[in-house]
């Protein structure tokens, strides 16, 4: 069964930085794009960042580009959220994301707050 483990949330001042990581199994990796999605207190979650199969492509919420950047690697079945430039914002749960086969797969979210 697919399973995506996400790590590295936690508190950080604004202007700081954190890189989130999210392990996944049960599905051939490097088939398939993957996502980053967020989801802030009282609001709806939000596509945060996509890369595609073989991370040649990439695109980002407006609201990140240029801070955030996404990177995977296919032999470790891993994708990361390189989070720079962290705005108080940005606080949210943080959930890795893959569509295959008509469904959508979450993690268990990892909790990045950013707060002096």
């Amino acid at each position: 069964q697919v399973q995506l483990v996400e790590s590295g949330g936690g508190l950080v001042q604004p202007g700081g930085s954190l890189r989130l990581s999210c392990a996944a199994s049960g599905f051939t990796f490097g088939t398939t794009p993957m996502n980053w999605y967020r989801q802030a207190p009282g609001k709806a979650r939000e596509l945060v960042a996509t890369i595609s199969r073989t991370g040649s492509l990439t695109n980002y919420a407006d609201s990140v580009k240029g801070r955030f950047t996404i990177s995977r690697d296919n032999a470790k079945n891993t994708v990361a959220l390189q989070m720079n430039s962290l705005k108080p914002e940005d606080t949210a749960v943080y959930y890795c994301n893959v569509f295959r086969l008509q469904t959508s797969f979450w993690g268990q979210g990892t909790q990045v707050t950013v707060s002096s």
